[in-house]
């Protein structure tokens, strides 16, 4: 579309946007303000409409121009993405692993084994994707990522392999407003009868598809309840911090930090028998990938990791 380099126009155009008006971008860009002007200007020329809203103070984009802009950014991701997957054919010192994560899984795995991983591979790249479960699994199985971390792999495809480690146990998080409510202690003992009266109270989930959410249907269905599910969240921290507010009850693995606040409501916590519903973490890759010795060692690293993880909650 441009013959201007899609990299440097991006950058003309964010610090345009920042400074407000051309002499302060140009000053700041070290070029002089006729060039930015020109090189504007002869943009619009090529797409046939101003990118630029010159009547506002500061500068803005028009509609248009925001249309154009995201092009950019489109073209920028795309040309850095050819640059790094080209780089390892063009030099044998890069090596690159993708790793796809959920954002909840993410903020507690990936510091147990990561850090002791790139201290030990300074020079192997790592790449964080974050997808919906499904989405990364697929993408495993294509082998656009070469690892997939989730929790209870029972479920995952069997075109993966993965490697399992340790049970941990789930957590319901009963508020204040809930009947079944205790002042003391704050860890209630669980039974049956328990279980399912909690199953009856007011629900806030993960949604369809999540690990969690596909365990707690479970005991929806073993216990023959019609649940209140008033409020489904794909973000299980987003659920914490509701169900402390008295919302409802949630259910979280015992990996999650539900430190309290000073604003926070008074709330038990229950745990649920391993035996009845557990969290299982692993790590997956397509069963036609060929790990090398650094992809092994991740593995290798993250079982360990996590079984000592294990050990130190039982």
């Amino acid at each position: 579309m441009t013959k201007i380099n899609s990299l440097n126009m991006l950058q003309y155009i964010d610090v345009l946007l920042k400074h407000g008006n051309y002499t302060k971008a140009a000053k700041n860009l070290y070029i002089s303000q006729s060039y930015l002007t020109q090189t504007i200007k002869k943009v619009e020329n090529q797409i046939g409409i101003e990118i630029i809203n010159r009547q506002t103070v500061p500068l803005q984009l028009t509609e248009a121009g925001k249309i154009y802009y995201q092009y950019l950014v489109s073209l920028v991701d795309k040309q850095e993405q050819f640059k790094r997957k080209i780089k390892k054919y063009t030099d044998t010192n890069y090596a690159v692993i993708q790793i796809g994560v959920l954002p909840s899984l993410g903020t507690y795995l990936l510091p147990l084994f990561l850090p002791a991983f790139m201290q030990k591979y300074p020079n192997v790249k790592i790449e964080l994707h974050e997808y919906t479960p499904t989405s990364l699994e697929e993408k495993t199985e294509n082998n656009m990522l070469d690892f997939f971390i989730g929790q209870n792999p029972e479920t995952i495809s069997q075109n993966l392999i993965s490697h399992a480690c340790g049970k941990h146990c789930y957590y319901a998080l009963i508020p204040q407003s809930s009947k079944l409510y205790q002042e003391n202690p704050k860890i209630l003992e669980c039974n049956d009868d328990f279980i399912k009266n909690l199953l009856q109270e007011k629900l806030i989930l993960t949604s369809h598809g999540s690990a969690i959410r596909h365990q707690i249907e479970y005991l929806i269905q073993k216990y023959k309840i019609e649940p209140q599910i008033i409020l489904e969240s794909s973000n299980i921290f987003t659920l914490v911090e509701l169900a402390k507010k008295g919302i409802g009850i949630t259910f979280i693995p015992e990996s999650v930090n539900i430190c309290s606040k000073k604003n926070d409501q008074a709330y038990n916590l229950l745990p649920l028998p391993l035996e009845l519903i557990s969290l299982n973490y692993f790590i997956a890759y397509s069963a036609n990938k060929t790990l090398n010795s650094a992809e092994k060692e991740l593995v290798d690293i993250f079982i360990s990791s996590l079984n000592r993880e294990t050990m130190s909650f039982n």
